[in-house]
């Protein structure tokens, strides 16, 4: 595909975007950026959370997760499932009847000013860093593939990216988010499905052979159970509950697209339908890696990263349609995870620091500016990223970013599970001890014990050693003092 025609279905695709952006915001108010009236489809909101949870990351990189862990991934899915309950059955009851915007509001009436502000201090810091890596990666495909046979410069690349963005939710926020999620999903999934197809028929195999050889590949395995490796059922398993109460239950950014549905049944309606949808999508993406490699094999087929091979195929050897689908859906795998994370840094930002919901006043001009200044925020990240030059670098910082979801995961399971108050101040120096305990254990056990590799028990174990600092110290809470 020419670089041409890639830049005119950009250009088209983002022109479908701000259509999508001006019909949602024909009847928005001054409060429809942070809750979007609270009247959004909730079906809508389920499959476009499919979209914001399959980064660029998971678009880019599922072969590589293959050639290296099998169908191990889905170990994580299914521990997700008792995440997503916990999420529906304890934390959205909850976060509707306080009727909050920002989350983070439960740490103010449950803890005081110290947990609130600290709780949402780590969710803006762990989104920007996480929302600047995604952007990085599918920016590099995109300036590849676009901007640099024009001799455009990679910061071009990235600041048209953020651009586009900031350009359709500047205005309705997750009202926008919700609608354009959704078309970024069924493009995603469609590249995916699409190329499937494609590999399908050139091999000459039915669907039942298809399914066939899927199941005799050895990269097809599901469970693990070797103790030490980061592949281990229990890691998977574990990690991928919590992770999702942490990251999606616990993450402005995931909630806010919930808590813009009318009522508690109905956001609960969405998450069990997005457990299904995810399962079902996770699988798709995974047997896509699988075939891909059987793809190259039969082909000959050689790329110098695995997370190569996806690319390399759907641009180099499939037809004009899949590279068409394929360039949709790495725009869409970036859109779909940086116009929400931006809308929520703004929320968040403004309500927890700004204090907008707490003197009823809207503030649309410094609201905007709020949005600019992350946007901006976002586009030197990256930049930085591009410079440091060294993968292993960024995805230790990536990964050191998750910390911060520990303490957050302490704070909220102390509150929830127990009656009991802790000195309100001492929630920094607490959060600070578990993540620095959680970093000795990431980088030193590998150290102490040969072969160990840390997986997703990380945030269990950081969550854990917040919860029990806070336990010690804690008193009883008068009844004065509980949440209305």
């Amino acid at each position: 595909m020419s670089p041409t025609s890639t830049i005119l279905i950009l250009l088209g695709y983002f022109a479908v975007l701000v259509l999508l952006s001006l019909w949602a915001s024909r009847s928005s108010d001054k409060q429809s950026f942070y809750t979007g009236n609270r009247q959004s489809p909730w079906y809508l909101v389920a499959i476009g959370m499919i979209g914001a949870s399959l980064s660029g990351v998971t678009f880019l990189s599922v072969p590589g997760w293959v050639a290296s862990t099998h169908f191990g991934y889905m170990q994580t899915v299914f521990g997700y499932m008792i995440g997503y309950m916990v999420i529906a059955l304890v934390l959205l009851p909850l976060y509707y009847r306080m009727n909050l915007t920002s989350i983070y509001t439960y740490l103010e009436h449950r803890f005081g000013e110290y947990s609130y502000k600290t709780g949402a201090a780590y969710f803006i810091l762990s989104r920007i860093i996480g929302a600047s890596f995604r952007l990085f990666l599918v920016a590099g495909v995109l300036h590849m593939a676009i901007f640099e046979p024009f001799g455009l410069p990679y910061w071009v690349t990235v600041a048209v990216t953020i651009l586009l963005i900031f350009t359709y939710t500047f205005s309705s926020g997750i009202k926008t988010v919700v609608y354009t999620d959704v078309l970024q999903t069924l493009f995603l999934v469609g590249a995916v499905i699409l190329t499937i197809v494609f590999i399908s028929n050139e091999m000459g195999w039915s669907f039942g052979e298809m399914v066939s050889n899927l199941r005799s590949d050895p990269n097809t395995q599901i469970f693990h159970f070797e103790t030490q490796s980061n592949n281990a059922f229990w890691k998977q398993f574990l990690g991928g509950a919590f992770i999702a109460m942490v990251m999606t239950g616990l993450d402005q950014d995931m909630m806010q697209k919930n808590l813009s549905i009318s009522g508690v049944k109905k956001a609960q309606r969405n998450i069990y339908t997005q457990m299904v949808l995810f399962v079902i999508v996770n699988i798709i993406f995974l047997s896509l890696g699988a075939l891909l490699f059987q793809y190259a094999a039969a082909e000959g087929i050689s790329v110098e990263k695995t997370d190569q091979l996806f690319q390399t195929i759907a641009l180099d050897h499939a037809k004009p349609l899949i590279s068409i689908f394929f360039v949709l859906g790495v725009v869409a795998a970036a859109y779909s995870s940086a116009d929400s994370a931006l809308t929520a840094l703004t929320t968040s930002f403004c309500v927890d620091f700004l204090g907008f919901e707490r003197i009823k006043e809207t503030h649309v001009g410094t609201r905007r500016l709020v949005h600019a200044g992350f946007a901006v925020i976002l586009f030197i990240t990256i930049l930085i990223f591009n410079q440091m030059n060294n993968g292993a670098v960024i995805n230790e910082l990536f990964q050191a970013a998750g910390f911060t979801y520990g303490p957050l995961l302490g704070m909220f399971a102390f509150g929830i599970l127990t009656k009991r108050v802790y000195p309100d101040f001492a929630i920094i120096p607490v959060s600070l001890f578990s993540i620095g305990c959680t970093a000795l254990y990431y980088w030193g056990m590998p150290h102490v014990v040969e072969g160990f590799k840390p997986g997703f028990e990380l945030i269990i174990l950081n969550g854990g050693i917040c919860f029990g600092v806070l336990a010690a110290i804690s008193k009883k809470r008068l009844e004065s003092d509980a949440i209305a």
